[in-house]
Parts: structure tokens; C-alpha cells; sequence
């Protein structure tokens, strides 16, 4: 009946918020440029189905308009927290792709085999759709893990381990299911687990140029950002280098995800999926003008700006980097319509389109975290000139060397794409 029913999809609700918790917070600690970008995707797929699950749950519990506690599935969602301490990123990958996401995959398939399709049609719907989205996931995570285990070849052993023991726990507490839950203890940590840090430095992916600053212009105000191909390229470079945002969009969802309501994850995982879409702008307009991924710098200035600071830090550190640079967008796509560039007209287009919605984002939720920690939330402004002074005192630590080899790779990057035009 509808009441049994909301409890098996509060339950998918949960394990999906878990997912979206972990996978997001893993993003600064995953090198490859692929999976860094591509998984915002299944994020932001997987909040889609939570929060079709969690509106499904208050139509069956009508009035009841809470969905605040796991209950008898404290133990299960509790499981599936453990992703978050997983001890290394192939560790992470099989776990996400080889237990936990397969694991609702088979529960959604039960729940589609089993229930009304009829008197819970709505459900149908959109549970159909998060099961094709599942064994997408599934095929990208397999791709991913082994790629990640022919790299580090000195985890696999420990990885496969603790995927192992986390498949075995979730077996012994009976799975997914749809079955109704009984109350159980809480698991044990998974041995080999380590607590999750957030990391001062990004990983990057290691076929790019790895700096701190990413174009001269970061610390010599004297260094044009130019017009023509030098925009173009300045562009792509700065599309990529938003690497950053995407990392910390995944900090931000994650670290405030038990202070701040459901609707911030699910803005949150839309936030950092457009930063990843950006990011790839800027990797196919580099690889469409066949630029050498060794030569494309990839940075960490912004991102480091804010280690060691309250991750409300970071969350000002999008904010401010999204109204500071907003209004120039519109005018760039034009420019680039001006040079024939349809490609970086259109990317630079829907950028300004998504950088809208995330200012909005930015103000509101600096002013409900401020709130929900019993400050003033009209103090949001302060904590985004805060941001500011945060940045120029990084910018200030940049070496004389540094300088100088920014400005000899980007100087040959313009003179390569002038000879190419």
C-alpha cells in the first residue's frame, strides 16, 4: 500500500543523497580530467531521481511533509556512507561502480518488476528513466576503475579489498531490496577506510601543464587580455582552468550538506555540473584546434586561495568569481560572433547563461548558511570580499619564476595559434 511504498522510496531516496554526498566530495582527489568532469554528470542525474523520489514521498505520506530520517534503513544509508572514506580513488570507483551503484540498480529493476504500474504510475516514470541512467553509470565506472588500477597498479590489491568487504557488508544486511527493513546496528567502519580530508592541493591530471597561475594576466596586470586570437585562446584556457569550480562545487555540496536542506544539494550538484560542462568547453576547443595537451596550463590558484579556511570560503570563492566575471560574457560572444568563432560564440553564450542562475545560487546560499549558523545573513557580502582579499594575497606569493614560465608558454601558445590562422 502508498504507506509501504514511501518508505521503500524514502529508503532509494537516501542511498541516492548518500551517493551524491561522496561522489561529490572525492571530485579534488580524482587526476583524470575525464572523470573529474564526467562525474558532475551522474551527480546532478542522481539528485534529479532523489528529488523525483523525495516529492513522490510526500504525495504517499500526505500531509506528512517530512523526509528527515533514514529510520529502520539507518543502517543500510549508514553503509553507503562509507564511500566517503574509501582510501583511494580506485578504492572509491569500484565501490561506487561495482557495489553501491549496481546494488539500486537491481532495487529500482525489483521495484519496476513488482509494484502497480498503474496506481504508481508516476513513480514508473521516472524510476524507468534513473534505471537507464544506472547502467550508464555503471558501463563509465567500470572504464574509469580500470583505468584507475593500470595506473596505480600498487592500490589494486588494497582497492579490491575494500570493495570486496564493502560488497560483503551490504549482502550480510540483505542489499537494497524492497522488501520492508528491519532495525539494525549500525556497521562497522570498513577496515583499510580512512577518514575523509578535504586536500589543500587539487589533484591534476598529468598530461597537462601543471601551475599554479594559469595565464600571465593572473600576476601581471600588464600582460593584455587581449582581442582576436589572443581572447579566443585566453577563453579556452580559462574555460578549462574552471576545474577549480568544479572541485569546489563538490566541497562546498558535501561539506554543507548536514547544515543546509535538501534543496542545496540538489542546487549544488546543478552548480557543479555546469562548471564541469564549462570545463569541457574549454578541453574541445583546445582539442578542435589540435593544441597539445602538455602545453594547455591547468592551475590551482583560486582553489588554493581558500585551503586552510572555512569551506563557507569556497562557496564565497564561486560567488565571487561568478559576479565578477559575469558581465563580460555577453560581450565576448559577441566578439567571437564578430570573428567568425561560432563555437567559442556558443560556448561563452549558454557560460553566461548558467553563470546567471549560479549568482543567484551563490547569494542565497551564503545568506541561508549564515543564517543557519545564527549569523546575519546580510554579512554574505563580507565573506565574498573576503574571497577577494584571500585571492590577492595568493596571487602575491607568486615567484619571479613562475612569472617567467607562464609568460614563455603563453606568449609560443598565441605565436602557434597565429601561424594556425
Amino acid at each position: 500500500m502508498r504507506v509501504d511504498t514511501a518508505q521503500i522510496l524514502k529508503r532509494f531516496f537516501f542511498c541516492e543523497r548518500s551517493l551524491i554526498v561522496s561522489m561529490a566530495a572525492w571530485l579534488p582527489h580524482i587526476d583524470s580530467l575525464e572523470i573529474k568532469t564526467a562525474l558532475p554528470r551522474i551527480i546532478w542525474q542522481n539528485a534529479q531521481t532523489a528529488d523525483a523520489l523525495r516529492q513522490r514521498v510526500f504525495e504517499l505520506r500526505f500531509p506528512n511533509r517530512t523526509v528527515e530520517e533514514e529510520g529502520p534503513d539507518h543502517a543500510l544509508v549508514a553503509l553507503f556512507d562509507q564511500l566517503k572514506n574509501s582510501p583511494s580513488v580506485p578504492a572509491f570507483l569500484l565501490g561506487l561502480g561495482n557495489v553501491l551503484l549496481p546494488a539500486l540498480q537491481d532495487a529500482y529493476d525489483e521495484y519496476l518488476g513488482t509494484s502497480d504500474f498503474i496506481a504508481d504510475g508516476p513513480t514508473h516514470r521516472f524510476l524507468k528513466l534513473a534505471l537507464n541512467e544506472k547502467s550508464e553509470q555503471i558501463r563509465s565506472l567500470g572504464r574509469w576503475s580500470d583505468a584507475a588500477l593500470a595506473a596505480k597498479q600498487g592500490e589494486r590489491a588494497a582497492a579490491t579489498r575494500w570493495a570486496s568487504a564493502l560488497s560483503s557488508q551490504l549482502a550480510a544486511i540483505g542489499g537494497v531490496g524492497v522488501d520492508s527493513a528491519t532495525k539494525q546496528p549500525e556497521p562497522a567502519p570498513l577496515a583499510g577506510s580512512r577518514p575523509y580530508v578535504i586536500p589543500d592541493k587539487p589533484a591534476r591530471d598529468p598530461r597537462y601543464w601543471p601551475c599554479r597561475f594559469y595565464w600571465p594576466d593572473i600576476v601581471d596586470p600588464n600582460f593584455p587580455y587581449g582581442e582576436g586570437l589572443r581572447l579566443q585562446l585566453r577563453s579556452a584556457v580559462s574555460h578549462i582552468n574552471e576545474v577549480w569550480a568544479v572541485e569546489t562545487g563538490g566541497i562546498i555540496l558535501s561539506s554543507f550538506a548536514r547544515e543546509l536542506p535538501w534543496e542545496w544539494i540538489s542546487d549544488a550538484a546543478r552548480w557543479t555540473y555546469d562548471e564541469a560542462r564549462h570545463c569541457q568547453m574549454g578541453v574541445e576547443r583546445l582539442n578542435e584546434w589540435g593544441t597539445d595537451p602538455g602545453r594547455v596550463p591547468l592551475g590551482t590558484y583560486i582553489y588554493e586561495s581558500a585551503s586552510g579556511h572555512d569551506p563557507i570560503y569556497r562557496l564565497g570563492m564561486l560567488y565571487f568569481f561568478e559576479t565578477k566575471n559575469i558581465r563580460h560574457k555577453s560581450t565576448r560572444a559577441g566578439m567571437f560572433r564578430t570573428y567568425g568563432d561560432r563555437l567559442s560564440e556558443h560556448d561563452m553564450d549558454f557560460d553566461w547563461a548558467d553563470e546567471t542562475i549560479h549568482a543567484g545560487y551563490g547569494k542565497h546560499w551564503l545568506g541561508e548558511l549564515l543564517r543557519a549558523r545564527g549569523e546575519d545573513p546580510t554579512h554574505s557580502e563580507s565573506v565574498r570580499e573576503r574571497c577577494g582579499e584571500l585571492v590577492k594575497a595568493f596571487v602575491a606569493t607568486a615567484t619571479a619564476d613562475e612569472i617567467a614560465a607562464i609568460k614563455e608558454l603563453a606568449s609560443s601558445l598565441i605565436t602557434e595559434m597565429g601561424r594556425a590562422a
